[in-house]
């Protein structure tokens, strides 16, 4: 097939919600783009399900998930098996997204072959290189390989210039977790099965640096939550990872107006924060979803590397502390006028045309060199 051969790497559910947009984009073009898919399936669950949910078809599925894998299994598993995908496919540039080791894997091994990157989400800092581990060395080893720079927000194009990274390969796109999430809302309706006389709060925490007392604060202080405010529920998807249920289970099963469930699909997701109150989360994707629909978001962590949004008014930084997420709340909960604040804070992450963007500057870049 002729055409600018774009191979889209991930492997986690929040990756594949991000370029989910991108590769529908780039569908559109069959002329001009020969766009080919490899997952590493980092997350396998969770990313079948946006797949399903966005029509993708993998070209390539690596497969590489095992119980309990450490970094250095996963890496060395995706880096050998990124080798024979790249020579079947030959592809003129290599997309990826964001800061998971798949994304660095595949960057290096872009570069080992002398193949351009196009890094998705580029800039992002906490300038702190084990917070959050591994993802900031990701994601400095994906910006300081990659040939294009899609950047949502300005400080992040500003990271990158004073890191050294030439102007001219930078764009400022926007984020793409606006595109999937507005055509999801927009195209998916969903009832969620939550008290409508009840405050909604949507819980989700998984992050590495969360686990074991981190963690175990954050569901003390649910408890508390729930003991005080007779008025609210949380519902909390709980994330695969043993480690994570383990806790989660002991500290919160049984307890009243607490509801455990697996991991949602995309789109009853979207529709659960649609309907929320007040967001608490670790996520970095929920950080950039929430003000597009006017949901509060506080962030629990001590660093984050998307201040925008902190500074925007949308997202507070509470981290796990166990008086400072509560109080957070209670103030979210009893003072109108900080709630409406919060919610009604500009969303700094873009107006979901960040793929359209992007699929323009490649368009622009490789089809006088392929003839298209």
């Amino acid at each position: 097939m002729a055409g600018i051969k774009v191979l889209t790497v991930f492997g986690t559910r929040p990756e594949a919600i991000k370029m989910a947009p991108v590769i529908l984009e780039l569908n559109k073009y069959p002329g001009i783009f020969n766009s080919q898919v490899c997952i590493t399936s980092q997350h396998r669950e969770m990313l079948d399900q946006v797949l399903d949910l966005f029509g993708i078809k993998p070209d390539y599925d690596l497969d590489v998930m095992k119980p309990d894998q450490d970094l250095w299994t996963l890496t060395s598993s995706v880096l050998l098996k990124m080798r024979e995908v790249i020579e079947k496919s030959s592809p003129d540039v290599i997309l990826v997204h964001g800061d998971t080791t798949t994304t660095m894997c595949a960057s290096l091994s872009a570069f080992y072959a002398k193949i351009p990157t196009a890094h998705v989400e580029a800039g992002l800092r906490t300038f702190n290189k084990y917070y959050p581990f591994p993802e900031e060395i990701n994601r400095i080893i994906a910006d300081s390989i990659s040939s294009f720079h899609f950047v949502p927000t300005q400080s992040a194009l500003e990271n990158l210039i004073k890191s050294g990274i030439n102007r001219k390969n930078v764009y400022l796109t926007g984020n793409t977790v606006v595109d999937a999430l507005l055509y999801t809302v927009n195209n998916y309706k969903y009832d969620i099965n939550a008290d409508k006389n009840l405050k909604t709060i949507l819980l989700t925490s998984h992050r590495r640096e969360n686990l074991g007392k981190p963690l175990e604060n954050i569901c003390t202080a649910v408890r508390i939550l729930v003991e005080k405010n007779p008025g609210i529920e949380v519902i909390y998807p709980v994330h695969l990872n043993p480690n994570v249920r383990s806790t989660v289970y002991s500290m919160l099963s049984g307890i009243d107006r607490v509801k455990l469930c697996e991991p949602m699909d995309y789109a009853p997701f979207a529709a659960l924060m649609k309907q929320s109150h007040i967001i608490l989360t670790d996520s970095g994707g929920i950080q950039e979803e929430a003000p597009s629909l006017g949901k509060p978001v506080l962030l629990l962590r001590d660093e984050t590397e998307r201040p925008e949004a902190v500074e925007s008014g949308t997202v507070g930084l509470v981290g796990t502390n166990i008086d400072k997420i509560t109080g957070s709340v209670q103030e979210l909960l009893h003072d109108s006028e900080k709630y409406a604040r919060m919610a009604s804070a500009v969303n700094p992450y873009g107006d979901g045309k960040a793929a359209e963007r992007i699929v323009k500057v490649l368009r622009d870049e490789f089809s006088e060199k392929q003839g298209v």
